[in-house]
């Protein structure tokens, strides 16, 4: 088994959701924006977000500002506010240091995940980064991991891991990449999926579980 693993980015690698409410507030107390329009944000941006969502809002709501300035303004502030554990980023220098190429999965637009993957320092621990804004696809779509791995310089062929939260998009998606699974607990395990080769609490168990295949 190839020394190479493919980890998710929001929520594995980092807290999105708080990093997430606190960028909306800030947007809304920027601009004077009600509490209508902040729980709007918060509801519609949940999952991800992307420059559509806001020229949809400033349309629906009648903002002043330009759709790409709240975009900007928003990316600016998720990346400000985002954060990833010492242990987690520690986690990856080990890695490193055992020889093995990381890459990074991620969904998303590809400005927003690249500036919170800069801003976390992961960027530079990483060896290569496919954001689904870059093909327009979406994991668990086989061609992102695909992407991800050759901007790490290896092939699915020689066989890997991925590491994630979502059951579907992580889990199901590696394994239609071929590679071997570590699920991060967190949310519902849907009827009928196969289940992951490794099930975690914590990223920080998927490190332990990776760093003892190399000493296999």
């Amino acid at each position: 088994m190839a020394r190479f693993a493919l980890f998710d980015l929001d929520g594995t690698l980092v807290d999105r959701q708080a990093a997430f409410a606190d960028a909306v507030s800030r947007l809304c107390r920027a601009h004077g924006l009600d509490t209508t329009i902040e729980h709007a944000l918060l509801n519609e941006l949940a999952d991800r977000a992307n420059p559509v969502d806001f020229a949809r809002l400033r349309a629906d709501f009648g903002l002043k500002q330009p759709a790409t300035q709240l975009w900007q303004e928003y990316v600016d502030l998720m990346a400000a506010a985002v954060t990833c554990r010492p242990e987690v980023l520690a986690g990856l220098t080990r890695l490193r240091a055992a020889a093995w190429t990381i890459g990074v999965v991620t969904n998303g637009a590809s400005d927003i995940q690249r500036a919170k993957l800069d801003a976390t320092g992961i960027a530079d621990l990483v060896d290569g980064i496919a954001v689904s804004g870059d093909l327009e696809v979406r994991k668990p779509d086989r061609r992102l991991f695909e992407l991800a791995a050759d901007r790490c310089g290896v092939s699915l062929a020689d066989g890997g891991w991925v590491i994630g939260d979502a059951p579907v998009g992580d889990v199901g998606g590696g394994r239609l990449a071929g590679l071997r699974t570590i699920w991060v607990r967190g949310r519902p395990w849907p009827d009928g999926l196969v289940a992951a080769h490794h099930a975690v609490d914590d990223t920080v168990d998927a490190f332990t579980i990776l760093l003892n295949e190399t000493q296999g």
